[in-house]
């Protein structure tokens, strides 16, 4: 198996707060967000806390996409790895910011599973 993936990490700033704090619109939001990717889901699991606020993950054969929501900050952090070359992350994560009414994102995209991970002119690696 190829084990080569992008994973697109985000940060999407002033959200609808309301649908931020809302579980069942949240799970649909990342289920069909994997769909228009064209990911396969297999599971799903989504979490409402008290007073306010949501994480959850949809895992997909080609991996995850994961959400913890802010709802007092207008505040949602996501994150979308696929393994593969057929499911573009950066599908699902559009599909995520216009969900969401994000009137801002900054994002950043990784190359997983290409070998050692370079900073700057140092390899990092883990013994």
């Amino acid at each position: 198996m190829d084990t080569a993936g992008r994973h697109v990490i985000a940060e999407l700033w002033e959200c609808n707060a309301d649908i931020l704090n809302d579980l069942d619109r949240i799970e649909r939001v990342m289920v069909t967000a994997a769909l228009e990717s064209g990911a396969e889901v297999r599971e799903v699991a989504f979490h409402k806390f008290a007073p306010q606020g949501v994480s959850g993950v949809v895992i997909i054969s080609e991996s995850h996409l994961t959400i913890h929501s802010f709802p007092e900050h207008g505040y949602a952090s996501i994150d979308v790895y696929t393994c593969g070359d057929r499911i573009d992350p950066n599908v699902a994560c559009d599909y995520i910011t216009k969900a969401l009414g994000a009137r801002q994102r900054e994002s950043v995209e990784f190359p997983r599973g290409v070998g050692p991970i370079k900073i700057g002119a140092q390899v990092v690696e883990v013994l």
